[in-house]
């Protein structure tokens, strides 16, 4: 009677996971507490999920990719595999396939798409290629490169437990690759001429920006590159250890000082940048750079008196947006004044913006015309919008006053997707550590301990804003996903009916050898990620496996690795991964797109690995 009850517990998670009207770790919820109420698993064996190695490495490994991402890192790498790609389509598809493949061994497949996905259209562009050639392409090669390392795909992960706790030697971090290059391999060739099927005239992708301006179009709408100057404080200049309110530039010379930048070095790598949103409090330290607005004049007239150093405003150091403005801790936005506001009428020196928010404003935009000179004594107007420029948690404050003003975007969201580009050095220190402590078996740490120790030291050395900049990375429907999964398993294998599915595989297809029934398994596996995720798919399907591969007295390996396969291979579907769905809006894709392209390929691949599985891994 369990088993039954467990099979249609199964069944209806496969229903809910098929008709996608509930979330998907809803659905696994939900067959947890079915399994619970049901008594056929106990509290602490459905609870044991979440505390799995596996979740709590997909935890860490979120948090790893995210700041890759945030740091810029990941962007380099891909920039430079995509410059190589030249005018030749040909030379940028394959780059495109193998590139991703590359990142998505390393990190997450969902984010290696988000990362791409920019890059590839761009460079289509260039290489006037449609994009809608390359872009599910790229979802398919994140998955292919997630077979290259233990690391790259959840199921990968979940076979391996299986194996530690079946008593079996595990796999290493690089035993997954002579599987992965051959998927790659195999799976590039036949995406090249099945990718034409992509192709349609007259389509293309939706790459609009949703959420208001980005920070560089404020940047070139207000063309601040040609309204700022920076200068360079030397250590004997009489400037030092004055503060901006006692020098009063703006009626000495008609100088504002918007933004002080301090640099500091620690060794050849590390770098630390600080940002201060100028106001009369600051002191000026040796070696700051200060960012001015004002008449080219007055700021030469400026910078001869007090000894500075100038420079052009786009020199800074390192990458920048427009005008040198880095927007690590500070940033901009627009603010819209109301017929109400107390702020109508007033000069922009009388706003008390500076005072009451830390922020300075940096022009007004009236009726089309942007104004830039003057701003201390200009009155401000209803309707005027306002740029303002400080720190994002001082910015953040704005949307907090909705009597006077409103503030336009979402200032906040931008500052988390800010590159913290001086911090990508140290992302790549960490996580080569993280892959050394992974790689080598004669260091005594655990996996879990390596990604956890790299998702700590992310943190700590400021590759994320903040914490709350770092649990947003996480994907906490995966997470619960998983983990109310993995006790799934422990119901199927507890209540028999693991044994079953085993046993009739074994039956059915057992006498025809065990080439046959890998052959089922990787079949069976493939089918149902149409229905379940494929992480999801792997927990259920791993332990029939074993139990099938115990039955016929064979190794387990060869038939786990048709398990991982069939659930990281899923290409028919726009559901069954994140990638695949990532893409479709941007591709304009339609469903029977993947069935045209990801059906064969997947088939195709599938072939291919159940004749070069046994080679690889006997019987």
């Amino acid at each position: 009677m369990e088993m039954l009850i467990t099979l249609l517990i199964l069944a209806a998670a496969a229903v809910g996971f098929a008709t996608g009207r509930l979330r998907s770790d809803v659905v696994a919820l939900s067959a947890l507490l079915l399994l619970l109420l049901t008594g056929i698993l106990t509290p602490e064996e459905a609870l044991a999920g979440f505390s799995n190695p596996i979740v709590i490495m997909m935890i860490g490994l979120f948090v790893v990719g995210g700041a890759i991402f945030r740091t810029g890192l990941a962007a380099r790498i891909g920039g430079s595999l995509m410059r190589l790609a030249g005018s030749s389509q040909r030379r940028l598809f394959f780059l495109v396939v193998v590139g991703t493949a590359v990142i998505g061994a390393f990190v997450s497949n969902t984010g290696t798409v988000a990362l791409m996905l920019p890059i590839v259209v761009s460079m289509s562009a260039r290489a006037g290629t449609d994009a809608r050639r390359l872009l599910m392409p790229l979802a398919f090669a994140s998955s292919m490169g997630g077979m290259l390392t233990l690391i790259g795909t959840p199921p990968n992960l979940v076979i391996q437990e299986q194996l530690v706790e079946g008593g079996y030697t595990p796999l290493s971090f690089f035993s997954f690759t002579p599987v992965g290059l051959i998927c790659i391999a195999v799976g590039a060739l036949a995406l090249y001429p099945l990718s034409r099927h992509l192709v349609r005239h007259g389509v293309h992708g939706d790459a609009r920006q949703k959420g208001g301006k980005s920070l560089s179009q404020l940047v070139s709408e207000y063309r601040l590159g040609e309204h700022l100057a920076h200068v360079t404080v030397s250590p004997s200049s009489p400037l030092c250890r004055q503060s901006l309110g006692t020098l009063d530039l703006q009626a000495r010379y008609g100088v504002s000082v918007i933004e002080v930048r301090r640099q500091s070095r620690q060794g050849v790598l590390i770098r630390s940048v600080s940002q201060e949103s100028a106001g009369p409090a600051t002191v000026v330290q040796g070696g700051d750079t200060l960012y001015l607005t004002g008449d080219d004049a007055d700021i030469r007239r400026f910078t001869a008196d007090y000894g500075l150093t100038p420079g052009d405003a786009g020199s800074s150091d390192g990458p920048a947006d427009d005008g040198g403005l880095h927007f690590y801790d500070t940033g901009i936005a627009e603010i819209l004044l109301l017929p109400t506001s107390r702020l109508v009428g007033r000069r922009v020196r009388e706003s008390g913006l500076r005072a009451k928010y830390g922020i300075n404003v940096l022009a007004v935009r009236r009726k089309g015309e942007y104004l830039r000179d003057g701003l201390a004594d200009l009155r401000l107007l209803s309707g005027d919008v306002v740029l303002v420029h400080g720190a994002w948690a001082q910015i953040g404050r704005l949307k907090d006053d909705e009597d006077d003003f409103v503030l336009l975007g979402r200032p906040l969201d931008m500052a988390d997707r800010v590159t913290l580009d001086y911090k990508a050095p140290i992302a790549a220190l960490i996580m080569i550590a993280m892959i050394v402590l992974m790689v080598c078996d004669f260091i005594p740490v655990a996996p879990v301990t390596a990604v956890m120790l790299a998702a700590v030291a992310m943190v700590l050395t400021g590759c994320f804003r903040n914490v709350e900049a770092a649990y947003k990375t996480i994907n906490w429907e995966s997470v619960v996903l998983i983990g109310a999964m993995l006790p799934m398993s422990v119901a199927l294998t507890k209540t028999g009916a693991s044994a079953l599915i085993s046993h009739s595989l074994v039956s059915a297809l057992g006498q025809f050898g065990p080439l046959a029934l890998l052959a089922g398994i990787y079949l069976a596996t493939s089918v149902l990620t149409f229905f379940v995720s494929n992480t999801a798919t792997a927990v259920l399907m791993a332990p029939i496996a074993i139990s099938s591969a115990t039955a016929l007295e064979c190794s387990p390996y060869p038939f786990l690795f048709a398990v991982t396969l069939g659930a990281s291979m899923c290409f028919a579907s726009p559901f069954s991964t994140p990638p695949n769905a990532l893409v479709m809006q941007a591709g304009a894709y339609r469903f029977t797109d993947y069935l045209r392209v990801g059906l064969p390929l997947q088939l195709i691949i599938g072939t291919v690995m159940i004749a070069v599985l046994p080679l690889l891994y006997p019987f």
